[in-house]
């Protein structure tokens, strides 16, 4: 086969896409992405022990963070890009083998080839051909590998979105680069990789916990909020992904432009933030989920600007108005370059072009109402506890996650419709635009869907949930009326998902399927330890819930 990979949920037939991705990953993207992990791993094998003589590299570091984040599914499509970050990371690798040499260090003698290999650039496709996932042989080792490497993606993107805030933990880029490692190291066996896995769980929820701490330090805590969905009639720019430094720039930089600035997709959350409230053409959110986007940027009509995870290949007819910016990247779309001595971005070239075209097609009306991160709904606490006490509010649904293409996901609308109206939805993540725009309505004035934010804003309903564990005075947090069912699509979900394993989060329901890169006997070991299952249809899975 030319390619194979199965890190997202869309992949083709559920087992690996072999020819092209469904996300539009062409196979000599997919060969360098590879290419580019193996040679993470092995200069995280160098960094492991470069810090047992404090020779720590912020470079490394962020390298490592960089190329992780770079690779998770609809990031980045342009080869060149990747050519040049193997290039990067084989150069990084040898510097720091040197390091460790002038430092005394003594260098293993049977370090694994992915410490050692080198090659020149034109060589890389024929040395991606045998580093690849199926490189490892044993079924389970290589779905534990996986796992932990799928986790590891998304703890670095989190990772990255508090770095750019100048929020950063030793600990997490150390768990890093010990668990890429570990994958090298055929000595350990399914029982180790388990324990790390778990271990990826803690990190994942300390990385979620630091983002929420950048973020919030920087631009306040998130409160309830309305969010216009129309549009006004000012030429625009609009903003996906997830960098709210880069929103932020954007901001400064439009105002009194008499260019607009809109969200899409994962940056609506940003219109809950207080700092961001003082901007009058900060105009409100425009379109849906980032799958949608070829659909949305087209009427859009104005420069889109994508700053994280979040591409699809763009068509021709609004290419032109595309760019890029941080680790996002695609061949012949416009990239903006990154921070140089202190100085922000710039978005001259996007104002410019804002300013020549018409402003945006409105395509639906309305407000859609957020911002229940921890801060705001702890601020409720006391309507909320008495809500349960009297039986208002029977169970909570946490229905974070992803949404995507595939028809089965219309499973989600149908729950959330379905659903008994003594239940409340908490969302995060793109998933809630299955039911975000749905009336249904509230309980003793508590809304029947609160949206924390982003997908890491999953983390504050975990924040929450302790809290009314220690409320309600129980022992075990499985024992408070909050149910998960949670779509996954990428990386980021899977870091989600072990951060709640590790929390002791029970009973999960996961969907619309698992996780291909789950072999049967790693399904046995969640469903065995933590009561992992999928779904099946919105009656019989609202009874099992409810009951």
């Amino acid at each position: 086969m030319s390619m194979f990979c199965y890190q997202c949920q869309e992949t083709a037939k559920g087992t690996g896409c072999t020819i092209k991705g469904v996300c539009g990953k062409p196979e000599n993207v997919a060969k360098l992405q590879d290419l580019l992990i193996y040679t993470v791993k092995g200069l995280a094998l160098y960094a492991v022990q470069a810090r047992e003589f404090n020779l720590d590299s912020k470079d490394v570091d962020k390298f490592i963070m960089e190329s992780l984040f770079s690779t998770i599914t609809n990031v980045n499509f342009d080869r060149s890009q990747f050519v040049e970050r193997i290039q990067n990371g084989l150069k990084l690798r040898e510097e720091l083998k040197q390091a460790i040499l002038q430092a005394g260090g003594l260098l293993p003698t049977n370090l694994p080839d992915a410490a050692t290999w080198t090659a020149a650039p034109e060589e890389f496709d024929t040395k991606a051909a045998s580093v690849g996932v199926l490189a490892t042989e044993d079924e389970d080792i290589r779905s534990l590998r996986q796992l932990l490497t799928y986790g590891l993606k998304g703890m670095a993107a989190y990772a990255e979105h508090a770095y750019i805030l100048e929020y950063q933990e030793a600990g997490i880029f150390a768990f890093m680069e010990k668990a890429l490692a570990a994958t090298l190291d055929d000595t350990l066996a399914g029982s180790d990789l388990v324990g790390l896995v778990l271990e990826a769980g803690k990190f994942g929820v300390e990385v979620m916990a630091l983002l929420d701490k950048a973020n919030t330090a920087t631009y306040g805590n998130p409160e309830l909020s309305k969010v216009n969905i129309g549009v006004r009639n000012n030429p625009a720019i609009l903003i996906s992904g997830h960098d709210l430094k880069d929103l932020e720039e954007l901001l400064i930089q439009t105002n009194g432009s008499g260019v607009d600035v809109y969200t899409h997709g994962e940056m609506l959350p940003a219109h809950y933030y207080p700092a961001f409230k003082k901007y009058d053409h900060f105009v409100g959110n425009y379109g849906n989920a980032w799958y949608k986007q070829d659909k949305e940027f087209d009427t859009f009509n104005g420069p889109i600007l994508l700053t994280t995870n979040c591409l699809i290949p763009p068509k021709d007819s609004y290419k032109d108005r595309v760019y890029t910016t941080g680790v996002v990247g695609f061949e012949g779309v416009k990239h903006i370059a990154e921070r140089a001595d202190g100085k922000p971005k710039d978005f001259s070239a996007l104002i410019a072009q804002a300013k020549q075209c018409p402003a945006p097609t409105e395509i639906e009306t309305g407000e859609i109402v957020g911002g229940f991160a921890h801060n705001q709904v702890l601020a409720l606490a006391d309507k909320v506890v008495a809500a349960v006490k009297s039986g208002a509010i029977k169970r909570f649904f946490v229905m974070a996650g992803c949404d995507g293409r595939m028809k089965s996901r219309n499973y989600y609308t149908e729950f959330a419709q379905a659903l008994p109206k003594d239940t409340v939805i908490l969302t995060a993540g793109c998933a809630k635009y299955k039911y975000n725009k749905l009336d249904l309505g509230d309980i003793d004035g508590i809304p029947r869907v609160l949206d924390a934010g982003q997908c890491n804003d999953s983390y504050s309903w975990a924040v929450i949930a302790l809290k009314l564990k220690e409320v309600f005075g129980l022992e075990d947090i499985n024992q408070l009326p909050i149910s998960y069912n949670i779509a996954w699509y990428e990386q980021k979900a899977v870091i989600v998902l072990l951060a709640l394993l590790y929390l002791g989060v029970k009973n999960i329901h996961l969907g619309p399927t698992l996780p291909g890169f789950l072999s049967p006997n790693v399904v046995n070991v969640l469903v065995e330890n933590f009561g992992i299952a999928g779904i099946t249809n919105v009656e019989e899975d609202i009874k099992t819930f409810m009951a």
